[in-house]
């Protein structure tokens, strides 16, 4: 078992957990995830490490309450256990020759790209990290954010923190006024990721992209988590999660993205079911 040792609410759709699992954080590097059950009868579901504390021997995750099981795990809290805390997994995040980067995180990618972002701010890179929101209440991180990096630009989709717009308008506007980067993270949506690859490629900008796809067992075996990268088959979970981005077939990787969309959906309202007692 593996003690809940923190829960926090970071907004009203996502949750921070720290989690003891001392061997995880041993071993944990930016760009790697976990698998966890919350009970031992639940489902495997991936969640990226978005810290961790390798003295406490613990490991940070940060999930949005969208399915039956991150239902279920925001239902634990401090002093509970989850059945299963597996990892880390996928490939680490590679940095070298990074000496200014734009960081870019859209919604729930905020939590991927901190990582990121504070691990090149570690080694010396200067980091600009841009992140988008769809309003201001859901903006999480802010203080760790400005920690991580050189210069913060936090975009709302309605313009509720006084700067409306995406992220790519943001990116948009460094590369007109001639800013250079050795390297440009994106997370966060499919269609956000292609946007940021698509104007990055005139530059000649390296591009890496997070695919976090359908994945169950984390080594390959099952084929879940297959997309395909300069035309040929790759696992997220053991050639990834990172890519070039400009090599990533988004349009194919977003058709298997929905293509369990009603299960999950009834699996959402069964969950809703047994909690109300309500039989449909």
């Amino acid at each position: 078992m593996y003690p809940i040792v923190k829960k926090q609410v970071l907004n009203e759709e996502v949750s921070l957990m720290e989690v003891r699992a001392p061997l995880a954080a041993r071993h944990a590097r930016p760009g790697q995830f976990i698998i966890l059950r919350v009970d031992e009868n639940g489902e495997r579901i991936p969640l990226t490490i978005a810290d961790f504390d390798r003295e406490k021997g613990t490991v940070t995750v940060i999930f949005q309450k969208v399915g039956a099981t991150t239902k279920l795990l925001d239902q634990k809290n401090e002093g509970d256990s989850l059945a299963d805390f597996v990892g880390p997994l996928g490939r680490a995040s590679e940095f070298d020759g990074v000496h200014r980067a734009a960081v870019i995180g859209g919604g729930l990618g905020v939590a991927i790209a901190y990582p990121q972002a504070k691990a090149l701010k570690a080694l010396g890179a200067r980091v600009d990290l841009i992140v988008g929101f769809r309003k201001e209440s859901l903006i999480l991180l802010e203080d760790e954010l400005k920690a991580a990096s050189d210069e913060l630009t936090i975009m709302t989709d309605d313009g509720s923190n006084g700067h409306k717009g995406f992220v790519t308008d943001a990116l948009r506007e460094r590369l007109s006024a001639g800013k250079t980067y050795d390297e440009v993270i994106a997370i966060g949506p499919i269609p956000m990721m292609k946007a940021v690859c698509e104007m990055t490629r005139p530059y000649g900008i390296k591009t890496i992209v997070s695919m976090n796809s359908v994945m169950i067992d984390g080594t390959g075996m099952c084929g879940c988590c297959r997309l395909t990268v300069n035309g040929e088959t790759r696992f997220a979970c053991v050639d990834g999660p990172e890519f070039d981005g400009h090599q990533v077939d988004f349009d194919g990787a977003a058709r298997r993205g929905r293509m369990y969309r009603a299960e999950e959906a009834l699996a959402v309202e069964t969950h809703i079911c047994h909690l109300t007692g309500e039989v449909r």
